[in-house]
This record gives C-alpha cells, structure tokens and sequence, in this order.
C-alpha cells in the first residue's frame, strides 16, 4: 500500500511560497530519490522519475501538474518557465548522485503515477498491443512508442511485464507515455471482457502477415527469449509472422522490431 507520508515536504511546510526554489539537495532528499531507482520504492511513493532536458520539457508543457519536484542545473532553471513548480537547483554531482543515468543530462523531475488515465480501447475500430512477459525495458519503452506513433492509445501488458514506469522505459519511450495508456490485464480477461475481437499473434510459423487481410483487434508480441505462452497461445485466433528473405540462420527478430513492422502493416490496410 502507499504511504501516507510525503516524499518530500511541501512548499508550504517549507515555508515557501508559490516556487521558491531549494538551493541545495539535502542527503535525506537524495536517499528519498533514489529509492524511485526501484519498483518496490515506486510503488510504495507512488512516484516515478523522468531524465533530460527533451523529456522533462515535454512533461512540462503537456502535464506540469504531475511534477511533484525538479532537481536541474541553474543553466536548466535560467531557461524554463518554472511557476508553480517546486524546485531544487543542484550541480552536477548532485545530479549524478540522484540520476539513474551514466551521464545525466541538466535535469531529472519526480512526478507522480498517472491516477486519471483510463483505456478507450473499442476492439471494433482500433487495433493494440498485448504485451505478453515482456521483461526488458528498453522493449517495452520502444513499443509504447510505436504505439503512439501509429496511433494505438491503448498498450495492453501481461501483469509479469516490466514495470512502465521503470526510468528506462520512461526514457526510452521518448515522450510517448504522456499519450499511451498502459493496462496490466490477463488475456483471458481481454478475449471474456471482449469475446469477439480477433487476436492476432506474432509467432514463426502464422500467415504471412503482408497477404493476410488485417482488421482492428488485439496483436499479441511474446517474450523476448519464449515467444507467447502456452496459455496465451491457445487464444490467438490470427497467428501471424513476417517472412524472412531467405532462411539465413537469423531465428527471430526482436521483439519491439517485430512489433513495429507488424503495426507499420496494421497501419497500412486500415488507415
């Protein structure tokens, strides 16, 4: 369960006004930081981190009211807006201290969790993601945003899939998570709670994904080193696979490129 208490105090405790900045990062600040380096920390704050000036900026200008604090560089602060934000001006060292990142680029921003986001997703007219134990990161940061830029507003996961606010899929998503709305949901509860919906598959052995009539519904993208589960198989009604050029010796392709030509082509049938 969460906990009550505050991350940090807040402005008014502080005695601050509306955003004074901090000019020093305490040792009890950084501690309280970096236990959002873990999913177990996360949870507990109900908060995440978001690294570098692109990402962060991006985070201000759509959902400002979802940062809870910035810790930046004073060239950082000179250059933004920062009314009604609370903020802590840090060096470089600080920064690297608190960051999860080898180099940590001017500015790292602890938000809260996304309480109002809720799925639109009418397997009738729009197609999905399902994400079936997808444990790296990076390929679950990389297929939010192939969702977002194919216009898939909805990403389905397994609930043994990383952690979306695990700071490397953050990162990797570029953006992309402020837009895509992630649910952690079994697919046997997806195919009940939607009984007609196809639910394709990408696997070795399926149709060819390219000759293969498409329509709107659910693609299911397995684990990186398994493929799709056993269970999860027995429930894909489409299967689908990407023909290799010749059979060279390469045995899969990665799982978010897999995702992203199969989007692409799910992308080119129904717009």
């Amino acid at each position: 369960m969460p906990s009550n208490k505050p991350l940090f105090l807040s402005i008014a405790a502080k005695g601050k006004t509306a955003n004074l900045e901090e000019i020093m990062l305490s040792k009890n600040e950084r501690s309280r930081v970096k236990t959002l380096h873990t999913q177990k920390g996360r949870e507990t704050a109900q908060l995440f981190i978001a690294e570098g000036v692109k990402l962060v900026s991006e985070i201000m200008r759509s959902n400002p009211g979802s940062i809870q604090c910035l810790y930046a560089s004073q060239e950082f602060m000179g250059a933004m807006d920062l009314s009604g934000i609370h903020h802590v001006v840090v060096d470089q060292d600080e920064l690297a201290a608190i960051s999860t990142q080898q180099h940590p680029n001017q500015v790292l921003a602890v938000c809260h969790y996304f309480k109002n986001k809720t799925s639109s997703f009418q397997p009738q007219q729009q197609v999905a993601f399902y994400l079936d134990d997808i444990r790296d990161p990076g390929n679950l940061g990389t297929m939010m945003r192939v969702s977002d830029w194919f216009g898939m507003t909805t990403l389905f996961c397994s609930p043994t899939s990383c952690d979306w606010y695990n700071p490397k899929v953050i990162q990797s998503t570029m953006g992309a998570f402020l837009r895509v709305t992630v649910v952690y949901e079994e697919l046997s509860a997806l195919t009940k709670q939607f009984p007609n919906m196809p639910v394709y598959g990408a696997v070795l052995n399926g149709a060819d994904v390219y000759s293969t009539p498409l329509t709107p519904g659910l693609l299911v993208i397995g684990n990186e080193a398994h493929g799709i589960s056993q269970n999860n198989l027995q429930l894909v009604s489409h299967p689908l696979t990407i023909p290799a050029h010749t059979n060279n010796g390469t045995e899969s392709l990665n799982a978010a490129m897999a995702a992203g030509i199969m989007a692409s082509e799910f992308f080119r049938q129904l717009r």
